[in-house]
């Protein structure tokens, strides 16, 4: 006479075995697709005002706050942040944004101006930051390829 001495030897356990691994195919799978969309999408978020920036060979610059973003197209209508706004409206935010910063650490500013527009639209910008009592203005170009 044999016995069958097995855990569970009901009809719902007979002949299988209970499974102990994961199968993480469909998981690695999701994830790429998710990669390849990121992938896709991520150089598309990119906004900002088209600028055709001069080149140079200086070095970045370390940043501990998020710079203020001056931007002159083609055309020469200046926008800060992405906002085209007027000359005497820039005056304005200016001011407002000198008055909020500390001494301990004034706001970096950072200006993007078009190769082809005149010198003087840009140094007039640039006095218009110094009246404001913003000093720590970069000048943004491209990184040369030599």
């Amino acid at each position: 006479m044999a016995m069958n001495l097995a855990p569970g030897n009901g009809r719902r356990n007979r002949g299988r075995a209970p499974m102990s691994e994961i199968n993480v195919t469909p998981f690695v799978d999701v994830m790429l697709v998710l990669l390849i969309i990121f992938m896709i999408t991520a150089p598309l978020l990119v906004t900002g005002v088209p600028v055709d920036l001069p080149e140079s060979r200086a070095n970045a610059l370390d940043q501990d706050q998020e710079p203020v973003q001056i931007s002159i197209d083609q055309e020469g209508r200046i926008y800060l942040d992405d906002e085209e706004m007027s000359r005497n409206a820039l005056a304005t935010r200016l001011n407002e944004i000198a008055a909020s910063q500390t001494v301990d650490d004034p706001r970096q500013i950072m200006l993007r101006g078009d190769k082809t527009l005149d010198y003087g639209l840009i140094m007039g910008v640039m006095g218009e930051l110094n009246r404001a009592g913003l000093n720590r203005v970069s000048l943004v170009t491209t990184g040369s390829s030599e």
